[in-house]
């Protein structure tokens, strides 16, 4: 199994974890053929799909917390993307 699919999963995942790494989100969506700009600050402005999401990237830590995983899978859904 390739990581992109083990992140896709872990977003999925219930309950909703909050250890996944920000950069293996960012290669996800690059992997579904998504579009990654950085934003002004801690921005990034995801295109997948013809759907358009901004979030902040996590700091100073590395990994989502709920709440952006929460976000992340909203948007994943949206554009068509589920494990």
């Amino acid at each position: 199994m390739s990581r992109p699919d083990e992140t896709l999963r872990a977003i999925f995942a219930d309950p909703v974890r909050a250890n996944i790494s920000w950069k293996d989100i960012e290669s996800l969506f690059r992997h579904h053929g998504g579009e990654v700009s950085k934003g002004q600050g801690s921005r990034v402005r995801v295109r997948l799909n013809g759907v358009r999401a901004t979030f902040h990237r996590p700091h100073p830590q590395h990994e989502a917390h709920k709440l952006l995983v929460k976000s992340v899978r909203r948007f994943l859904e949206s554009a068509g993307v589920r494990p």
